[in-house]
């Protein structure tokens, strides 16, 4: 059976080790805007973001050091989630429904760590692993609908692809196109016109997107002073991680924060500096 360190192992390779194209994640980007730019990530304040996750963990995983830099920096931050992930556990004794109320309770626990409420939470309630399967229409139509809403300065989502359609595993397709295709469709109010006539909902153009989870990053926010809140909101997805997994066991959170942080001194001693990556896109 694996041990805590696995989960320690994959999360410092996701931060030190290389990307899915080879590239050092550590490595300067070609041709990146100055970190002491005003309108750099980091130094946003008072804006509204809007961030798509198809299950509870991936907005932590992916960008949990972006996300806890943004709200400390005084900007609004939801967090939409497509499904309730009731189906990602090996343990026999596990159901569905009681799966589904521990990661619930697991994403809460993670954005209260990155300072983020839970009303500020939006759970679409699909089925984990059956997205793809959701109706596009009805679906680009909710996310369409909670842009309208929100208008938000950013929308943060896994990436699409930009010349071509990126891999993912199922879920994670349909939420990088679906929210993709509902920027166009909440620019041109006949798309949906109920939401004009139904709740005076207005058009609404995103003006740029931060894709994760990105085969072509373009982008990087320095997280370093942000990290431990990272790690300490990853490991509160306990039920993700073994031996939690094949047995569910709910006081493992400690375990995996120790045996991470002691990678991230190691590292610390000799790069001291962290990073999350997007592809950026500005609205055409």
């Amino acid at each position: 059976m694996r041990t805590y360190a696995v989960f320690a192992t994959f999360f410092m390779a996701s931060l030190v080790g290389v990307s899915a194209v080879g590239q050092p994640i550590m490595a300067p980007l070609a041709g990146k805007d100055e970190v002491g730019a005003p309108d750099r990530v980091e130094n946003w304040q008072g804006k509204t973001i809007l961030v798509f996750a198809p299950h509870p963990d991936d907005d932590t995983f992916s960008m949990g050091g972006t996300l806890a830099r943004l709200v400390t920096n005084g900007n609004k931050v939801v967090v939409v989630i497509y499904t309730n992930d009731n189906r990602g556990s090996k343990d026999l004794e596990m159901s569905r429904e009681r799966l589904a109320q521990i990661r619930r309770a697991e994403e809460e626990a993670a954005c209260l760590i990155l300072g983020i409420s839970k009303e500020s939470i939006v759970w679409l309630g699909y089925e984990d692993g059956d997205l793809e399967y959701a109706d596009p229409q009805r679906l680009r139509g909710e996310v369409c609908r909670l842009i309208k809403i929100h208008r938000p300065d950013a929308v943060f989502c896994p990436d699409p692809g930009s010349k071509w359609q990126q891999w993912h595993k199922t879920d994670h397709r349909m939420s990088a196109s679906i929210t993709k295709d509902a920027f166009i469709a909440a620019e041109w109010h006949l798309y949906y016109p109920q939401h004009l006539l139904d709740e005076g909902l207005k058009p609404y153009a995103v003006p740029v997107a931060y894709y994760y989870y990105s085969q072509e990053p373009n982008y990087e926010v320095d997280i370093t002073d942000f990290i431990n809140k990272k790690v300490k909101a990853s490991a509160a997805h306990v039920s993700q991680f073994e031996p939690a997994t094949t047995k569910y066991t709910p006081d493992m959170a400690d375990a995996v924060f120790q045996e991470i942080d002691k990678g991230l001194k190691a590292y610390h001693a000799a790069e001291n500096r962290f990073v999350e990556r997007f592809r950026r896109e500005e609205a055409p």
